[in-house]
């Protein structure tokens, strides 16, 4: 422990975030940069627990240590703290700015005080391993002969990818969209993840020999025979990506989207791609209603916000959740309690215990949303030109890829694999959301990790 009272004599502090109206103008990330000596105290809070309950699958499922690195960043050991984090996840860059942190409301001294601020300590150690020049490629020493291929170019593949490279196989990964990263390149705004950040781990990946083909679809650009023949083993790892729909009257109305179809343009506005063949979706001067109040939708609020939206509405059907622990969720289970995020802090109106029950418009596009209160029955109206379906996702597209390949599907929908990621088809594996459903950036890594793993032994001979 650096302190043996610092949970006592120091309270929780975080990045400050710039204000509302700064930041409503700009597409970048806007927390501030804290100092050393903040992250110190910070790392100072943790109290090393004899049972630390931030560790482990309710806590972390991809296996950080936050007390270990806890205490070497309270000593000012930034290098060491570095590889006790890379030595459980690949990205910490990336879980320190999109993780939900289930370690934080796992720890134990949230019981009595605020938890420590794990996220925003694990953040500053993984970019500090950048602005360091720390972070640098780790080709394998030798080369196996083995070919391995990951479908899928999101967290999952890219921990899976890297893992099978440092171990000596040839990897390629394969992304049907023309830049890598999934969801983390086009379903996440800049302004929680600056590409930039994404940008120079995939950089780090080519220089140790990973290989990107992107806007190539499996299954169509190139025959799932094809690719089993050329490859000792095959990885899906291409997410979840069907959107829950709203089956309403209206529905087919001008100007009702799906959230990932509005994130993504404003992604590609943003990467220099300009506007889509006949016009894109914009927020701007429009009465928006955002439907679902999950993170997808939070989103979509922030980049209405920026995009200059004249009102903007989050709708959810289910009831608000208490402001403090809800009794069902005990410590440490991830709590359910209602959540602000930054977007809410930018405006706009949330309303619970709704649902819809039509659209109507004029001369063919959205106008009016109407709708019915569930908790007296009222029926509502809202002026809506623009609203955008953020309801979540019900699981990996039912056609397809997974037709291609032929692997067999659980009741969810989702991809059936044994204990150790193992599909239905010889020598094909699966891991993340494909096989999961829609989870967190955390699950997803160690999904890509612990698939890495089963798939070595199965391409070296190993018993599986």
């Amino acid at each position: 422990m650096g302190d043996p009272r610092g949970f006592l004599t120091i309270r929780r502090a975080e990045p400050r975030r710039l204000p509302v109206a700064e930041r409503i103008t700009m597409w970048r990330e806007f927390y501030e940069p804290a100092s050393d000596d903040v992250h110190r105290a910070q790392g100072a809070r943790c109290m090393d627990c004899g049972i630390p309950f931030c560790q482990g699958d309710t806590g972390c499922p991809v296996r950080n240590v936050p007390p270990d690195w806890n205490d070497l960043v309270s000593r000012g050991r930034w290098r060491d703290a570095f590889d006790a984090l890379h030595a459980t996840n690949n990205f910490p860059e990336l879980t320190g700015r999109l993780c939900p942190a289930p370690c934080e409301s796992a720890c134990v001294l949230g019981l009595v005080d605020r938890p420590v601020a794990i996220r925003n300590i694990e953040q500053a150690i993984a970019d500090r391993g950048f602005a360091e020049g720390w972070v640098t490629p780790r080709p394998p020493a030798r080369d196996t002969g083995r070919r391995v291929a990951v479908v899928g170019s999101g967290p999952a593949g890219l921990a899976a990818a890297q893992e099978l490279r440092r171990l000596g196989h040839a990897v390629v990964v394969y992304e049907r969209s023309d830049r890598v990263g999934g969801l983390l390149r086009y379903g996440i705004p800049d302004f929680k993840l600056e590409k930039q950040v994404l940008d120079r781990r995939v950089a780090q990946l080519e220089a140790e020999g990973v290989v990107f083909v992107t806007d190539t679809e499996i299954g169509a650009d190139i025959a799932v025979d094809a690719l089993r023949d050329h490859f000792d083993a095959v990885l899906l790892a291409a997410g979840a990506e069907a959107a829950r729909e709203l089956p309403v009257p209206g529905r087919e109305l001008v100007g009702v989207h799906l959230a990932m179809e509005f994130l993504t343009q404003q992604n590609r506005r943003v990467a220099g791609d300009g506007e889509p063949l006949g016009g894109g979706i914009s927020a701007r001067g429009r009465h928006v209603v955002v439907i679902g109040g999950g993170d997808t939708g939070s989103d979509c609020v922030g980049t209405c916000h920026r995009q200059g939206a004249a009102s903007v509405t989050q709708l959810e059907l289910l009831p608000q959740p208490p402001e403090a622990r809800d009794p069902s969720t005990p410590w440490p289970l991830w709590p359910m309690q209602l959540r602000t995020s930054h977007a809410h802090e930018e405006g706009g109106r949330r309303t619970w215990s709704v649902s819809t029950t039509r659209l109507s418009g004029d001369d063919g596009a959205v106008r009016r949303l109407h709708g019915v209160r569930l908790d007296d029955g009222a029926a509502f109206q809202l002026d809506a030109d623009l609203v955008l379906l953020a309801m979540g996702f019900t699981g990996p597209p039912r056609d397809g890829l997974l037709d291609a390949f032929g692997v067999r599907l659980d009741a969810r929908g989702a991809v059936a694999t044994d204990a150790r990621h193992r599909t239905s088809v010889e020598g094909v594996f699966a891991a993340g959301d494909v096989r999961r459903g829609a989870s967190l950036i955390v699950w997803a890594i160690r999904e890509g990790r612990d698939a890495a793993d089963a798939m070595h032994a199965y391409v070296t001979g190993r018993r599986a």
